[in-house]
């Protein structure tokens, strides 16, 4: 246990703060500071707003994580931070506190995929990923069918939405209803409530000569809106429950097929599901069915490593330390369109994951860091 390597992970791609501590494949941290209600009376995720929330949260998050691992900054291998995709602005104050960390502390330093990230946190509950692993990512801004035969360096995208994620469509239904911000835990809510068949809305790219992995969710989000606005302006009762499950189940039903196909088609008997919206109860339920009738194993977080948080960051940051993986350049940079072939963005001059240790050394940490942050 000792020799696995200690990391810390930073994610702040979106509206969370979120610092995780990893020990190998262990999760000793996972502390979150959200903004979630400062977008709340905006109805979605104001860039500018999720900055400065980070930027406020960012020193005591990562101070709670420290304590709560019971490991000391100087005692870790690396730094983790996500480096794309996502907000630009979020990104580069996660970014700026890593490439900080890391340089007071003498440390390596890695930008990482937050899509990459997703997958590779299911190792913190299920043990190392098969190789290769399918993974279905189902989030506010991603709707993606991933291929990865090594997490840290080979990631080929089978399929991903054309337009509206599954998330984002939840956070547009839940608006129509007035049921708030965000959609996802809300709609589920009500489903659970509701007949899934009560209203037979259309399945998106499932005809015969549609892409077989891609996914869009638009025209679903248009159905379902001009339906509640024809009850409405007929003077009729919407029935909210009703809607949202049968929403819910078009939306799951689509996900959970083509993953299912996808396995099938490459030859993979086991399916791994993250993101938000792996949260939800539907698709956790349809998922397992599903994949038991053809032979494979499905794989799904606990609901809270499926939302974004630093420990799925330090978990892809553990796998690089272990793998010898380059670390980053000082000059590491926040890409909002990072693509999910690139797990990691290396850097050209260090070969080994401890190059910063032996290039800073010890003098020149304490001379940067001050004893005030790590003593």
């Amino acid at each position: 246990m000792a020799d696995e390597p200690l990391v810390l992970g930073i994610e702040t791609s979106c509206d969370e703060t979120g610092v995780g501590v990893v020990r190998g494949t262990t999760l000793l941290a996972d502390a979150v500071a959200s903004s979630v209600d400062e977008h709340a009376r905006f109805g979605g995720v104001v860039p500018e707003v999720a900055s400065r929330a980070h930027l406020e949260a960012m020193v005591p998050t990562i101070g709670r994580a420290l304590k709560e691992a019971g490991v000391s900054a100087r005692d870790l291998d690396g730094i983790a931070v996500t480096a794309g995709p996502g907000l630009a602005g979020a990104l580069l104050v996660g970014v700026s506190a890593a490439k900080a960390y890391a340089y007071a502390l003498g440390k390596p330093l890695y930008g990482v995929n937050h899509l990459a990230s997703h997958i590779c946190v299911d190792q913190l509950e299920h043990g190392p990923l098969p190789e290769p692993t399918m993974a279905l990512l189902v989030s506010g801004g991603h709707s993606s069918l991933l291929l990865s035969s090594d997490i840290t360096s080979d990631v080929r995208p089978m399929g991903a939405t054309i337009d509206d994620a599954a998330g984002e469509a939840f956070d547009k239904i839940a608006r129509v209803l007035d049921l708030g911000f965000p959609g996802g835990p809300v709609i589920d809510r009500y489903a659970r409530e509701g007949d899934p068949s009560a209203i037979a809305f259309p399945r998106g790219l499932t005809g015969p000569r549609d892409p077989a992995y891609d996914f869009s969710f638009s025209g679903l989000k248009t159905a379902v809106a001009r339906w509640i606005e024809a009850r409405r302006a007929a003077g009729e009762e919407v029935p909210v429950r009703d809607v949202a499950a049968s929403f819910q189940e078009a939306v799951v039903d689509v996900l959970t097929r083509k993953a299912v196909r996808a396995c099938k088609d490459e030859g993979v008997d086991h399916l791994m599901i993250g993101g938000g919206v792996a949260a939800n109860t539907r698709l956790r339920a349809l998922a397992q069915e599903r994949c038991e009738a053809a032979g494979i194993r499905l794989r799904v977080p606990r609901p809270g490593l499926c939302t974004d948080n630093g420990a799925m960051v330090a978990a892809l940051g553990a796998e690089m330390v272990a793998r010898g993986r380059a670390a980053s350049d000082w000059d590491l940079s926040a890409d909002s369109s990072l693509p999910v072939t690139e797990p990691h963005v290396p850097g050209e001059t260090h070969t080994h994951p401890h190059t910063h240790t032996h290039d800073l050394g010890h003098d020149h940490v304490h001379e940067v860091g001050g004893e005030n942050l790590y003593s």
